[in-house]
């Protein structure tokens, strides 16, 4: 299946009120019965282990890999999904994500990398530790940006244990997208500078022989990769990833 959606770009119109323009009056001044201003709580410190801060041993299970870098395991479902962010990123802006996907029955592994290390080697490794975990059957990829565009090798390494690979601000080379075989999803906005409409197009294209081919540009827009969760729309980017992993995370259904 192959498909192509757009999503109109957000049009916020402010309409002034009337009025004769002046000077603004000062501020009334203060007096013994003023509300002090509050105090901001500060942000509790993380001790124990940890991921970039927010993911604990109460999401989950924290491992290490590599030179002493954290991972966790959150999740009990039979599906699994490797999420590799976006180069100078972290796994906090992923976490709306994740939460998504532990909460709909997958079982998502976030992991801190080297920026020095290959993002295809270090998914392809975290996705056959992955793997091992009891029950997990299938896996999904999920990747930003240099993840994203790499997240099609991993896949490939990985075989048939690959249930589908979902790309954001991905720039995946018309070469590697004509091998893919798995279902395939992209996901980017139209004026980012790296993985936009003209990368994802021509991914896009190249893909004939993905079991699911679907693409969705943000018009109008250029947030990247995990930026757009925090974007206006952001809802509607999440849910689509989950409706695209809930469609092909069984086996041969398209």
């Amino acid at each position: 299946m192959r498909a192509t959606i757009g999503l109109a770009g957000l049009l916020v119109v402010l309409t002034a009120c009337g009025g004769t323009v002046g000077t603004a009056a000062p501020p009334p001044a203060a007096t013994a019965t003023t509300a002090p201003t509050p105090t901001p709580t500060p942000s509790p410190v993380v001790t124990g282990p940890n991921v970039s801060g927010c993911f604990t041993e109460d999401d989950g299970r924290i491992f290490t890999h590599g030179d002493d870098l954290p991972g966790v395991v959150t999740g009990k479902g039979e599906t699994g999904v490797v999420i590799t962010y976006e180069r100078n990123g972290n796994v906090c802006t992923w976490r709306p994500l994740s939460d998504r996907l532990v909460a709909a029955g997958y079982r998502v592994l976030l992991y801190a990398r080297d920026s020095r290390t290959p993002p295809e080697d270090v998914a392809v490794a975290m996705g056959r530790r992955l793997a091992k975990e009891k029950g997990v059957k299938r896996l999904f990829f999920v990747g930003g940006s240099i993840g994203a565009t790499t997240a099609p090798l991993a896949a490939a390494r990985l075989g048939a244990r690959t249930a589908g690979i979902v790309a954001l601000s991905g720039a995946i080379d018309p070469g590697d997208a004509a091998k893919i075989t798995a279902p395939l999803l992209q996901i980017g906005t139209e004026n980012d500078g790296y993985g936009g409409a003209a990368d994802l197009q021509a991914a896009h294209d190249a893909a004939t022989k993905a079991a699911a081919d679907e693409l969705l540009v943000v018009k109008g827009e250029s947030a990247h990769a995990s930026a757009m969760f925090r974007a206006p729309y952001g809802p509607q980017v999440l849910d689509r990833v989950l409706t695209f992993m809930n469609r092909h995370r069984q086996p041969g259904r398209r």
